[in-house]
């Protein structure tokens, strides 16, 4: 008998062991809900030691008073409100006390004012929050087909963070060394972005940013000129597909029947919650992240310059429903239900530590000069998500080949689902 053997089937069982206890994986306890008919794999899986840690971190914060509606407003009261100004005063102190829990409890109001001149609009983060607030209220206006009755507010996204934890930016690290490292096709490293799988690393910008066309999937079992997405396309799918399922901590059959995933009218309702939560997510990044470029640090931009942007994990956290679907708007009807001014100004105008009053378009209220020595502070941008659109109605054509999450879904009341 060879004594080498039983020595390399023991070492072989030691190395496997550790690799699963040293590695630091596990295999949790899995809970399993089934979601369809038996038999069709229809089941939502759940990681049973995750559940408790993701309760605590989605708790709703009360407000800190019930504010009176009634007396002056804000406008009429104190400068330069430029969004806000319907809201009474004690409403407007309420808003103002909220969001400096929800995004700066430490820093408090001198994170976005200057305490020696409130109206001043010379510290960046105001100007990024007055931004951020028109994005809320379009969402909670222009986007009910995805947030449903229970909306966003700044904590859905902040969660006492001046930056969200859940955002993006354009992921082109490491770069390739060269020679035959220099085609890897945006793939084949570890995607941050992507479950940390080895898809393409960087097609949140294809999809959530710009508007590729994300379906894949064919109805007929051999090629024809109806769809020529390829393998490559396929896996940018996937890519995209497993960012959504870790942001709200499910698995593919929360959106698609896993028999048919094109089909519509097999599919959750869910389905088509997400698909209008695609184009929420992508006017939220076209229309207000990416217009605040000019007024953002480099701090608060990633590697390539590029603002950080919203994706679903921003708001979702871990969750299929934001804050398991409890709603903050009655405290903050008029501040968030109904949108402001609307009207946009020059980013590329902005000095942080200058400018004074950013004046809205068309407003051509001579801003007052600004002192020669202030200095920018050194406190870091808030990075914000939600945003607005008009609200899009999806095509009602099932039979086009589809794919996860992006075909037009049928015409269908999409459930009121964060």
């Amino acid at each position: 008998m060879k004594l080498w053997i039983p020595f390399a089937i023991s070492a072989g069982s030691l190395l496997t062991i550790a690799s699963f206890v040293g590695a630091g994986w596990d295999a949790p306890p899995v809970e399993s809900e089934q979601i369809g008919f038996r038999g069709t794999g229809m089941y939502v899986h759940r990681d049973v030691e995750n559940q408790e840690a993701l309760k605590l971190a989605n708790v709703v914060p009360p407000a800190p008073w019930e504010a009176d509606p009634s007396g002056d407003r804000a406008g009429d009261i104190y400068e330069n409100v430029q969004v806000l100004g319907d809201l009474s005063d004690d409403q407007f102190n309420q808003f103002m006390a909220s969001i400096t829990e929800w995004i700066a409890p430490e820093a408090g109001c001198n994170y976005c004012h200057n305490p020696e001149n409130l109206a001043s609009d010379e510290v960046y983060q105001k100007v990024v929050s007055r931004r951020m607030i028109q994005m809320t209220q379009a969402i909670n206006v222009d986007w009910q087909s995805h947030v449903g009755q229970v909306g966003a507010t700044c904590y859905t996204c902040h969660r006492g963070q001046a930056i969200p934890a859940n955002y993006w930016y354009e992921d082109l690290e490491p770069k390739p060394a060269g020679g035959m490292t220099q085609n890897r096709a945006g793939q084949n490293v570890v995607a941050m972005f992507a479950g940390n799988s080895s898809l393409p690393q960087n097609v949140l910008k294809d999809y959530l940013l710009d508007a590729k066309q994300i379906r894949v999937h064919s109805t007929t079992a051999l090629p024809t000129s109806a769809n020529l997405a390829g393998t490559k396309e396929t896996e940018a799918t996937w890519s995209l597909m497993m960012h959504m399922s870790e942001s709200l901590g499910v698995n593919c059959t929360t959106c698609h029947n896993s028999r048919a995933f094109n089909a519509w009218d097999e599919s959750p309702p869910q389905r088509v919650t997400a698909w209008h939560g695609i184009r929420m997510v992508r006017d939220i990044n076209a229309n207000y992240m990416v217009g605040l470029t000019p007024v953002f640090p480099d701090t608060r931009k990633g590697p390539e310059g590029d603002v950080f942007k919203v994706g679903c994990g921003t708001c979702h956290a871990g969750v299929q429903k934001p804050l398991y679907g409890v709603s903050m708007l009655q405290d903050y009807a008029d501040s968030l239900t109904r949108k402001g001014p609307t009207e946009v100004p020059d980013f590329a105008s902005y000095q942080p530590g200058t400018t004074q009053r950013l004046a809205p378009a068309g407003d051509t209220t001579t801003p007052p000069a600004a002192p020669a020595d202030v200095t920018p502070p050194a406190d870091p941008v808030e990075a914000t998500p939600p945003a607005d659109p008009a609200a899009v109605t999806p095509p009602a054509d099932p039979a086009t080949p589809s794919t996860p999450e992006a075909t037009s879904p049928p015409a269908a009341t999409p459930p009121a689902t964060p």
